[in-house]
């Protein structure tokens, strides 16, 4: 086919028929990558010798502009702490745009970095850092590592049919956050002050860090799966850890907590909260014993979960419970936000 026909691909994530084709091409003949990369793997691990794995992440900030240095590290760390890990080394990437950079931009950054190292105890050992051109805005790529031990590891196809599904905190954290802190201008006709202010503050309380609410779950059950949803929302999160480990899925979206000013902007933007970016949520999948008690140590420490669905099996199809009865649940290829 002629490559000037072909239908081009929207901002976002490639498809995922796409990006699992590709991975397809990819063989590790290293007996040392444990996990290597796959559709709802949040990172790779690799033995380093003995009983310790090595956990490797990275991932850009492409989305907001605002604090991208504390979204880059937080972002990168959940991904460490879905595979029961502690995030403990941070290296970046900062590509700054020319005409636009200036010492008290590149300051801001380094400084929203090292602030958010320091919060969760995280040693920044590298990175690079340009001008570079053709950029209108700064983007940063992220690598974290961390450690864990072989048999304290998490992987995400670890769900079984039976298993319950628990949400941490809510829906669209971060997307509440960066709608807020990039279309302020946009949204002072639509929310008062004081809930602008809150929906900016998001990115702090709730937060959009799970490294809490992972050691909290790990340290208390046998944990099975968990999942950290970012681009396409917790619907595609829920996909994916379906995905990873060949199971069905069925959701009860009435269970599923949106708070208020992320629907306040989701109606003003007619965004579908389930799709929107999602960071600072965690999908943690436990055996159903189990569950009350992660529950409990979660909701001791003063994040709010939530029982949201069950793991069936495969054939059963990912499904959800909605008001007008039983449908798909809907996968968000390309990330809500991208709509504004």
């Amino acid at each position: 086919m002629d490559r000037s026909i072909q239908a081009r691909f929207p901002v976002g994530k490639l498809p995922i028929a796409t990006l699992e084709r590709l991975l397809r091409k990819n063989q590790i003949r290293d007996s040392r990558v444990i996990i290597g990369p796959g559709i709802g793997e949040d990172a790779a691990v690799i033995d380093i010798g003995g009983s310790r794995c090595l956990i490797a992440k990275t991932d850009p900030i492409t989305f907001a502009v605002d604090q991208i240095g504390w979204y880059a590290v937080h972002i990168n760390a959940n991904d460490i702490a879905t595979k029961g890990a502690r995030p403990l080394w941070y290296l970046a990437t900062l590509l700054l745009p020319e005409d636009l950079t200036t010492e008290a931009v590149v300051e801001k950054i380094f400084h929203d970095t090292l602030e958010a190292c320091r919060a969760i105890g995280v040693t920044l050992i590298g990175g690079h850092t340009e001008v570079t051109a053709g950029l209108n805005r700064p983007i940063i790529v992220g690598q974290m590592l961390g450690e864990s031990y072989r048999n304290q590891l998490i992987r995400a196809d670890g769900a079984t049919p039976g298993d319950l599904i628990i949400l941490t905190k809510g829906l669209a954290i971060e997307g509440t956050a960066v709608i807020a802190r990039e279309h302020e201008t946009d949204l002072f006709d639509v929310l008062d002050q004081k809930t602008l202010k809150k929906c900016r503050q998001f990115i702090h309380s709730p937060g959009i860090s799970v490294l809490q609410d992972a050691m909290i779950a790990t340290d208390c059950a046998s944990v099975h799966a968990m999942h950290d949803p970012t681009e396409g929302g917790v619907a595609t999160a829920l996909h994916e850890l379906a995905w990873a480990a060949e199971v069905g899925l069925r959701v009860r979206t009435e269970a599923i907590p949106v708070f208020p000013e992320t629907q306040a902007l989701c109606n003003h933007y007619h965004l579908d909260p389930l799709g929107l970016i999602a960071s600072g949520a965690l999908l943690i999948v436990v055996p159903p014993a189990e569950a009350d008690l992660v529950l409990a140590r979660l909701r001791h420490a003063a994040i709010p979960a939530t029982v949201i669905g069950e793991v069936t099996d495969r054939r059963h199809g990912i499904k959800m419970h909605t008001a007008n009865g039983l449908c798909d649940l809907p996968l968000f290829e390309q990330d809500e936000l991208t709509k504004i």
